[in-house]
């Protein structure tokens, strides 16, 4: 089992790679990285320093500040921070995969408004709503639309 002190030293070092992978410059004295990520993270720079000097571990708003600013799942902050293990936050387990036939076709609208039971009622509106996004039509008001029948 790890000290408070080896989970700050490797949660720290975790910390710097990410922040270096993402840009923040934590080398240069003058860098700003410290600044830029407490900012983007709504945190105070104090916290942040403080966590780089390995002398505290960050509390829960921080470390849901930093996964935010330095783009990882809030469930790998916690675990690599030693609060929490992977048992503690198991993954949700990825939905199956539907094999589709070699060579299958795409569905219609009408098949997949029938796959999706869609009522008889609204079909058409469904078809129509998919056939524009297909195309890359939707949002396109009936003036558009009658413009770009013109066009066409």
């Amino acid at each position: 089992m790890k000290s408070d002190a080896e989970h700050i030293e490797d949660f720290a070092g975790w910390v710097e790679d990410v922040m270096r992978a993402r840009g923040y410059d934590i080398d240069s004295p003058r860098g700003g990285g410290k600044t830029k990520l407490a900012e983007d993270a709504g945190v105070h720079r104090a916290a942040v320093t403080r966590l780089l000097q390995r002398q505290s571990m960050p509390d829960l708003d921080t470390m849901r500040g930093l996964a935010r600013a330095l783009d990882v799942p809030v469930r790998d902050v916690l675990i690599r921070s030693g609060k929490l293990t992977e048992e503690d936050l198991p993954q949700a387990p990825a939905p199956p995969a539907v094999p589709s036939p070699a060579g299958a076709a795409a569905l219609s609208a009408e098949q997949a408004a029938a796959a999706l039971g869609i009522p008889e009622h609204l079909r058409a509106a469904f078809v129509q709503i998919t056939e524009q996004l297909r195309v890359g039509t939707a949002g396109v008001s009936p003036e558009g639309e009658a413009e770009e029948q013109a066009r066409s």
